[in-house]
């Protein structure tokens, strides 16, 4: 992992230098003694422990694209020569407050899994493999622990995903985060041949609609759910859903990456939609052609209590349920109806719970693009 160190080290470095921009002879106060970075708030042998920790997870991820032990400033991927016309396809993201919710707990083990999955799962709706993964760790103070903790987890989903976490940068910025709080970006890319590209342009009347449960509210909606447990206050240590409640609402977003790649290429998919912020209501019309609506039935697939229990503690609306959550559905594939039965079969064999949710119709007039009944 030269690659990972190098840029955890000297480009954080060059990077926390200029943000500061210190200049010890304009800032010492009547002192004649030397400043030093750590002086300033940034611990550079942290930064350095912390590379050495994150070693043995980011080296299970690799692939052998990567190449390795070259060094420089930047992580270097080769394609290879098994595609015809490659094209690649990118996704960033981050976790959002449900960062707040991990800081209020002090627990950092699942939020890494989330990022990789925000973001891989995105790039999959294309039919994309993804290839490789970077991460972007800020903070005010590095704490090795809770930073070692998060990219364990980052290294945890691109194992999942079957992506090589490649690089990444650490950066500590005094003042600019308080103590104990962090934030996270990632970047995936994938490939896919060009003609082998999901658009959902041959989504037709007829075809069927499917639904990948989600493992809980994933990464969206938390600033809701933060709001709703301000106004109920219940106990997070409690039992709920064969878990704590606090566990329950960190759960990690799942990654679905392997079983769909394995159903693309077992029969044509039309369309897939990763439900994240947005919904069922916002997320499944990005990959509708016009002309034509999804009719999700509500009574096809269960509801996790988690949803039921913030729908009765906040008053939500169903219609605002079904523009902010995803409800228990993580991602929607949609095949002709003809292969619904194949693809189910496919899909609970590699361990996805998988239901028929609903249908293609045309359009009536200016409808909603998707509607839940």
């Amino acid at each position: 992992m030269a690659q990972r160190q190098v840029r955890r080290k000297a480009v954080t470095v060059a990077a926390y230098s200029k943000e500061l921009n210190l200049n010890p002879a304009s800032e010492q106060t009547g002192s004649s003694a030397a400043l030093t970075y750590r002086d300033a708030g940034v611990d550079i042998d942290a930064g350095d422990a912390l590379v050495e920790r994150i070693k043995p997870f980011a080296k299970k991820t690799l692939r052998p694209e990567v190449l390795a032990g070259i060094g420089g400033f930047g992580a270097l991927f080769a394609i290879g020569k098994r595609y015809t016309d490659p094209v690649l396809v990118s996704g960033t993201d981050g976790v959002g407050t449900k960062l707040k919710l991990a800081f209020q707990l002090n627990r950092h083990d699942s939020v890494g899994q989330d990022l990789v999955a925000m973001s891989v799962n995105d790039i999959l709706v294309q039919g994309a493999e993804p290839l490789f993964f970077l991460d972007y760790f800020a903070c005010g103070r590095l704490d090795v622990d809770i930073a070692a903790t998060v990219i364990e987890g980052i290294a945890r989903g691109c194992e999942i995903a079957g992506c090589a976490l490649i690089g990444g940068e650490t950066a500590e910025m005094p003042g600019m985060y308080p103590d104990g709080e962090y934030d996270l970006a990632g970047f995936a890319v994938g490939v896919v041949e060009k003609a082998r590209i999901i658009s959902g342009a041959t989504i037709r009347p007829g075809d069927a609609v499917l639904g990948l449960t989600s493992s809980g509210a994933h990464s969206n909606g938390y600033s809701l759910i933060r709001r709703v447990l301000d106004r109920a206050r219940p106990d997070l240590s409690a039992r709920f859903d064969g878990a704590t409640l606090a566990e329950t609402l960190l759960a990690p977003t799942r990654i679905y990456v392997k079983p769909l790649l394995a159903l693309i290429d077992a029969l044509p998919v039309k369309g897939l939609a990763h439900i994240t912020g947005g919904g069922l209501l916002e997320n499944v019309p990005r990959v509708l052609p016009a002309g034509v609506t999804a009719v999700l039935e509500r009574r096809c697939w269960p509801m996790p209590p988690l949803f039921g229990w913030l729908q009765r503690e906040g008053n939500v609306a169903d219609s605002e349920m079904h523009r902010v959550f995803n409800c228990g559905i993580g991602m929607v594939v949609i095949v002709a109806a003809e292969q619904q039965r194949r693809a189910i079969e496919l899909l609970a064999a590699a361990g996805e719970t998988v239901y028929p949710i609903g249908r293609i119709e045309a359009s009536q007039g200016g409808g909603a693009p998707t509607v839940v009944v």
